[in-house]
């Protein structure tokens, strides 16, 4: 068999990176357990998400609607049944305002499910993305989470 040294030379390359990716694999799940074996307080992450928070309502939403809803109320009918439809709506456009700033107001955080020696799985979330992926060992410090 007669192989060209440029021809052997790329042979024995691709032969040697062929197996690289999983080294380094090999090599990230060996750190991740002497991790997890000297931390007392790790956990390795199970899965990181992207979910929205709905805000929180309040004075000036329900005040805001239970405005709007009163004046578009007292447009409705006449003497007695103008007052109940101005109340009506005053009530009606107060929830609804509520609900409105609670939209206006909400948020997306970052949730984190960690699984502990334990064997039990915790929740963390964070406004900010993390520094970590599914599979990471990552440090319970309290409430929040740091990566090693």
């Amino acid at each position: 068999m007669n192989i060209k040294p440029p021809t052997l030379a790329a042979l024995l390359l691709a032969l040697c990176t062929a197996g690289a990716p999983a080294l380094v694999q090999a090599s990230e799940a060996g750190k991740h357990k002497a991790a997890l074996a000297h931390c007392s307080d790790c956990g390795t992450v199970q899965a990181v998400t992207k979910e929205k928070r709905k805000g929180e309502g309040g004075a000036v939403g329900i005040v805001a609607g239970a405005a709007a809803g009163g004046l578009l109320g007292n447009q409705v009918g006449g003497g007695t049944g103008k007052a109940l439809a101005t109340v009506g709506g005053a009530v009606a456009g107060g929830f609804v305002g509520n609900e409105v700033q609670k939209h206006v107001t909400s948020k997306e955080v970052w949730v984190t499910k960690v699984k502990l020696k334990d064997g039990s799985v915790r929740t963390f979330e964070q406004e900010q993305a993390p520094a970590w992926k599914t599979g990471a060992v990552v440090q319970v410090r309290g409430k929040s989470l740091a990566s090693l």
